[in-house]
């Protein structure tokens, strides 16, 4: 069972806050229409590698999904929307604000076919504020919320944490938010618009920075791997690369300094007797932990630190977290059969359910795959669609690799 089963999503959105919104709703059981532009669609098509002019990282969020591309300024293109609206109970658009609006499938106007709607807008900066009309990608979110000057090393320039964070803020921000409308709505009977910024999202996850600021009005700055409450805690130097120690409570710490690194010492020792005291002198705590550490490579500590119940590990490339024995038997990979592509990879969904259904339904769409079998299911009739065909309003990428195609 998947719960999310009978639910229908008009995904609007590109790139990647809304995609991966929409992928995970529609792993949960929903039915997700991607609407694209034909000829182009998502903009996330366009990136390399490609397989047989198939865009790998495009089908990452968009699978599971169905593509119909057709085009929302034409007028009838428009009426056939505001058609599939009217047996929808969400959509999910990711356009600069006032879009939809000239577009006329804003929240009011889809209303007005379907009151109970819910309705869901990712943009950069939101739909009200100076900044609303502003274009915004994730890089622009991590700017503006800080993330650029609280990650790296000290002194370094501003740094991009290595996955679009903001994105995926936005993303997860939408799919809870959501999912608390729908069961509203059960509840009530009431459609929701849903006001989501790339900035907000990524702002809300400042839990430590936030606390901090606000109780002493310490600025976030840059620390490495470091954590900013609480040392030993990132990663060390060893003989042959680096190993992370969370050792940040006084009962772990004693198990480092005795079991591990074999300095009891340090128990008396008043530049780390305590934890404010290994705060005041961590640049000196990381040196002799690393004194120690670079004498033995990365798996003889990994070891060390499991026997001594401590936690650490590996540092990784992401080609060996994707090889890694525990990766692999969490089923975290799944292999597809993409019908452009080929057998290809992707990521699987990370919760374990005792009962639902939680998991990869089939590979991304192809651009168009599915606009006959969706405006056939609305009751559009065959001689139109190939009308809309010729005329460019409906489009497929790959009409030849249709079932019946002669």
């Amino acid at each position: 069972m998947r719960s999310l089963t009978g639910f229908r999503v008009l995904d609007l959105t590109r790139f990647l806050s809304g995609p991966y919104c929409t992928m995970v709703l529609a792993e949960l059981g929903a039915d997700v229409i991607k609407i694209e532009q034909p000829g182009s669609g998502d903009d996330s098509r366009r990136m390399a590698p490609k397989i047989k002019g198939e865009s790998y990282p495009f089908a990452m969020p968009n699978r599971s999904k169905r593509s119909v591309a057709l085009d929302l300024k034409s007028p009838r293109g428009k009426e056939l929307f505001l058609d599939m609206v009217a047996g929808a109970d969400l959509i999910v658009e990711n356009f600069r604000p006032g879009v939809t609006k000239r577009l006329g499938i804003d929240y009011d106007s889809v209303r007005t076919i379907r009151d109970d709607i819910l309705y869901c807008s990712i943009s950069g900066f939101g739909q009200t504020g100076p900044y609303r009309d502003r274009p915004g990608f994730d890089i622009m979110a991590q700017g503006i919320g800080g993330f650029l000057q609280m990650t790296g090393h000290p002194d370094g320039r501003p740094t991009k944490i290595g996955i679009a964070i903001n994105d995926i803020a936005a993303g997860a921000t939408a799919i809870y938010s959501v999912l608390a409308a729908e069961l509203h709505r059960r509840q009530t009977g009431e459609g929701q618009y849903i006001d989501i910024g790339l900035v907000d999202a990524g702002l809300a996850w400042t839990v430590w920075e936030s606390g901090a600021y606000f109780g002493s009005g310490e600025q976030p700055a840059q620390t490495g791997t470091r954590h900013r409450r609480s040392t030993p805690y990132q990663a060390y130097r060893t003989a042959d690369g680096y190993v992370t120690i969370g050792a940040n409570t006084e009962r772990l710490w004693l198990r480092l300094i005795n079991d591990v690194l074999k300095r009891p010492d340090w128990a008396d020792d008043p530049r780390f007797i305590d934890l404010d005291a290994r705060m005041a002198h961590i640049d000196e705590l990381e040196v002799e932990i690393e004194a120690i550490t670079t004498t033995l490579p990365t798996n003889d500590w990994v070891d060390r630190l499991d026997v001594a119940g401590v936690p650490g590990g590996p540092v990784l490339t992401y080609q060996e977290t994707l090889d890694d024995p525990h990766v692999r038997a969490r089923g975290m990979i799944v292999e597809l059969e993409h019908p452009i592509i080929g057998p290809m990879k992707t990521i699987a969904p990370p919760t374990r359910f005792s009962d639902l259904e939680f998991e990869v339904r089939s590979p991304a769409p192809w651009l168009g795959q599915h606009t006959v079998s969706v405006l056939t299911e609305l009751g559009v009739e065959r001689t139109e669609i190939d009308r809309l065909f010729t005329e460019g309003i409906l489009f497929d990428a790959h009409a030849e690799l249709q079932e019946g195609h002669q």
